[in-house]
Parts: structure tokens; C-alpha cells; sequence
């Protein structure tokens, strides 16, 4: 078991995915509120870096372990060195996830495997393992990245779609098991977020980029630590994306496919 939390010492937030994007921003997030860091990601540099970045913006301790979730290992070698260190983690952000985009049958099978490993099997491994820890000090959070897209099928995004729906749903389903705990956990969605990801997915043309759904890495980071300190189970940043999420439960599960299919297409050929 890591070591007993502490209310003398700062608190440790671990966060995966750390090296860019909402990762990055949730960082500074934590780290302006007082929080000391693990970062973890694949680049090394990058994570050097923000490390270095935070140490000397806000005077906390920023440890980096870099390593990729995609390989299965990886959730047990990251715990195994936060518990070498005797680090007590008190908030697991589940960040790292990647999408792809494209028919499903045209799609690359080895990408999406990767894509599952990442999105939710590293995900479910990494909270089983510190979730335990937590449980026992009656002490901790966890904070899922899931997205709008969690709320309903996406064509063209088929199986990112489907492990953003895994994410929420195992989010909202602990969220309830851990209540009168001392734990909590959340499932922060963010509608479509300018930052690599749309790149290494190859949606930067779509009509869901160019929509006024986009919310910015910073917005999105502060959204969800405030939904996090209050235990809520679930937090859709932007009043435009939350009454998306509600419209879609409404209409009809075909319709809504047909417009997701619409809004993820390109809006340029490639």
C-alpha cells in the first residue's frame, strides 16, 4: 500500500497524458491550487519541460515518468514507481487518450487496438490500482477525461465514440459506488478542444472543429478541477455543449448517428 496521506504535506495529483494539451493545462490547473505532480506521458522532453515549468511558476515538486500507456505493463510500472518513491497519490487524472478518424472498415485495426488499450483499458487498470489506496485512507479523487462524445454514437469516430461511452459510464457507475467514502469520482467531457489530438486524428477539417462547441484547453482544465473539489460526478464545460448533451438523449438514436456522421465529415477533400 503507498504511503499514508499526510495533512501536513501538499497533495499529489498524478496526471497521464500530461505533455500537452488539456493534460498540460490540467496540470497548471492543479499546480496554482498548491498540488505537487506526477507527470506522466510518451515525451520525455515535453514532460521535462512542464516539469520545469511548474517548479519554478508555483514552487511545488513535478516528477515525470515517461512511459506509453498504449503497452499493457505501463499502468503496473507507474504504480510501482509512485509507490517506490512513497508517493501518497490524492488525485488520479486519467487524461491520455487518442482518436482516429475514418469508416470503420477502412480504419487501421492495430491504431484502434491502441486506441483501447489507452482510452480504457489503461484507464480501468490505472483506477483499479490507486482507487484501492484511496479507499483505505478514505481520502482521494479520480477525474476521467471523457468528452460530448460519450452521449451518442459516432460515425466516422466509431470506436473513440465507443470508449469515451466506457469512460462515462464507469465513471458515473464508481461515482456511485464509493459514496460516504471520503472518494470521488468524476467524468469531465469536454466538447471538441483545440490541441494535438485533432492532428494525430486527422479532424482538423471537420465541421466539429469549426463549430461553436470548441472550447479552449485552459476553459476545459478549470471546469474540471472545480467539478472535482465538489465531487460532482460528471462536468460538460460550456453551456452550449451541456445543452448537447441533454438534446441528444431526447431525439431519436438514428437521427442523432445521421447528424454526428454529418459533423464529423471533412469538410475538404483529402
Amino acid at each position: 500500500m503507498i504511503a499514508q496521506s499526510d495533512s501536513a504535506r501538499r497533495p499529489t495529483a498524478l496526471i497521464t497524458g500530461a505533455s500537452a494539451g488539456i493534460g498540460a493545462a490540467l496540470a497548471r490547473e492543479f499546480a496554482a491550487h498548491g498540488y505537487d505532480l506526477v507527470l506522466v506521458a510518451r515525451r520525455k522532453d515535453r514532460l521535462l519541460a512542464l516539469a520545469d515549468e511548474l517548479e519554478t511558476r508555483y514552487r511545488v515538486t513535478a516528477r515525470a515518468i515517461e512511459t506509453d500507456l498504449a503497452r499493457p505493463e505501463a499502468p503496473d510500472e507507474i504504480y510501482r514507481q509512485v509507490w517506490v518513491r512513497g508517493i501518497a497519490v490524492d488525485v488520479l487524472v486519467n487524461n491520455a487518450g487518442f482518436g482516429t478518424h475514418g469508416p470503420f472498415a477502412a480504419t487501421d485495426l492495430q491504431t484502434e487496438l491502441q486506441m483501447l488499450q489507452v482510452n480504457v483499458v489503461a484507464l480501468t487498470h490505472l483506477t483499479k490500482l490507486f482507487l484501492r489506496d484511496m479507499l483505505a485512507r478514505r481520502h482521494g479523487k479520480v477525474l476521467n477525461l471523457a468528452s460530448t462524445a460519450a452521449f451518442q454514437p459516432g460515425p466516422l469516430m466509431a470506436v473513440y465514440y465507443a470508449t469515451k461511452a466506457y469512460v462515462l459510464s464507469l465513471s458515473e457507475a464508481l461515482a456511485t459506488e464509493v459514496q460516504g467514502t471520503g472518494v470521488t469520482v468524476t467524468a469531465l467531457c469536454p466538447g471538441p478542444t483545440p490541441t494535438e489530438f485533432q492532428s494525430r486524428a486527422r479532424i482538423a477539417d471537420t465541421r466539429l472543429m469549426r463549430s461553436p462547441l470548441v472550447t479552449d484547453a485552459a476553459t476545459v482544465a478549470r471546469v474540471g478541477y472545480r467539478a472535482l473539489m465538489a465531487g460532482k460526478a460528471v462536468a460538460v464545460p460550456g453551456w452550449t455543449n451541456r445543452a448537447l448533451t441533454y438534446a441528444v438523449r431526447l431525439a431519436p438514436r438514428r437521427l442523432v448517428a445521421h447528424i454526428v456522421r454529418q459533423i464529423n465529415a471533412r469538410t475538404s477533400a483529402r
